[in-house]
């Protein structure tokens, strides 16, 4: 069986620039190239438009490639249920690991080394294996035997967006292409072909095209939002009468269940007529910003302290961190906050989705149910841990 030696740095040449109209200079520009000796001049791709992504990135060991990517000796068959979660930590990567378990797969997990190991995942029936985005070294072992990779991960708030969300899976999409990754599901943000001023959004659509000229069978799930993260914003700081913050905007979000997704993705997986395809998944309803935390108020019975926050102050805001390179990275993010403040619609119609992979609308989780089950739960503890203190005040 011929031997893959894998470079301990694994870039590409050229620059991916989505602006460029012309197909075949995108082709040219993010196409593979795995047997020459790297040099700083050939660094990972670098992203058009956002000055931020423009730095020199750090210096690149010159190394090797000594075999080509595809069309190695047979070797043993990889079980399709075999498959590999990056980002298993996060929201959405559990809810894949917990339904991919549940429905029969054999379920590999990448994550970071990190103090608090995961074991939950573990004691779930998942493999845990150790590796880190921003060191390509360390992914093609977690490759080994594997079938498919879920791409859940992303960086995390203290980084520089681009050292994951970019570098990092430019590093995991070169890997799965060279180790014969039989699918790649990769998940992207609505409209983030349209919002090329936001560093999150470019880096979603050039690692969309990236994929897509990469050569891997693949799968790209844009998302709206997820009901989730609705409970640490609004929902908790309710119940414990702190401040809500919000801004003035007319935005509306899809919200969807990180469960739901996960139960659609793998729907998505088993489906043929999926690969290659572009889907979006959305909730069955998009809502404000003030209707969520109405809903909020009404299910905790009790009124919200709102502290609102114009776009406007968003704007001056991230224009003051451009004026400092170690601020760069918040106003990055600054930036899809401000988007995420616009007057803006995060939702598509599910319709065709829904009739493409065989799933009723009606099956999908709302935010009033979902909100409801949180609250009603969260509630009936309080409401029970109040009756246990009462009988334990006993005085002597």
């Amino acid at each position: 069986m011929a031997s893959l030696r894998l470079p301990a740095q694994l870039v590409t040449r050229g620059t991916l620039n989505h602006h460029n109209s012309s197909s075949s200079s995108v082709a040219s520009s993010s196409s593979l190239s795995w047997r020459r000796s790297l040099s700083p001049d050939n660094s990972i791709p670098t992203l058009p438009s956002s000055s931020s992504f423009n730095r020199k990135p750090s210096s690149v060991v010159p190394v090797t490639c000594s075999a080509a990517a595809v069309n190695l000796a047979p070797g043993t068959p990889v079980r399709p249920t075999s498959i590999l979660v990056v980002g298993a930590t996060g929201t959405l990567g559990r809810q894949i690991v917990r339904r991919a378990l549940d429905e029969g797969y054999d379920v590999r997990c990448l994550v970071r080394p990190r103090p608090a190991p995961a074991d939950f995942l573990r004691d779930w029936g998942a493999t845990v294996v150790n590796a880190d985005l921003s060191k390509p070294e360390s992914i093609p072992a977690t490759l080994v035997g594997v079938h498919t990779v879920i791409d859940c991960a992303t960086g995390r708030p203290e980084e520089p967006i681009k050292t994951v969300d970019w570098e990092g899976k430019v590093a995991l999409i070169q890997c799965a292409k060279a180790m014969g990754i039989q699918k790649y599901v990769f998940y992207s943000i609505h409209n983030c072909d349209k919002h090329p001023e936001v560093p999150l959004m470019e880096i979603k659509y050039c690692t969309e095209k990236f994929l897509q000229e990469s050569g891997l069978n693949h799968i790209t799930i844009r998302l709206c939002g997820f009901m989730q993260g609705l409970i640490g914003q609004y929902a908790v700081p309710i119940l414990e009468e702190k401040s809500v913050w919000g801004t003035d905007a007319p935005t509306r979000v899809a919200y969807m269940d990180t469960q739901d997704i996960a139960r659609l993705t793998l729907i998505a997986l088993r489906n043929e007529k999926v690969n290659g395809k572009l889907l979006t998944f959305a909730g069955p309803r998009a809502w404000t910003t003030q209707e969520v935390i109405t809903l909020c108020e009404r299910l905790a019975g009790q009124d919200a302290n709102v502290t609102t926050v114009p776009v406007s102050v968003l704007r001056v805001t991230r224009q003051l961190t451009r004026f400092f390179q170690w601020t760069n990275d918040v106003a990055d993010r600054l930036a899809f906050t401000e988007v995420l403040s616009s007057d803006t619609v995060f939702s598509v119609p599910m319709t065709e989705t829904n009739s493409l992979l065989g799933v009723d609308q009606k099956d999908l989780v709302t935010l009033e149910k979902y909100l409801q089950d949180y609250f009603s739960n969260i509630l009936k503890k309080l409401k029970d841990l109040k009756a246990q203190s009462k009988q334990s005040d006993i005085y002597f």
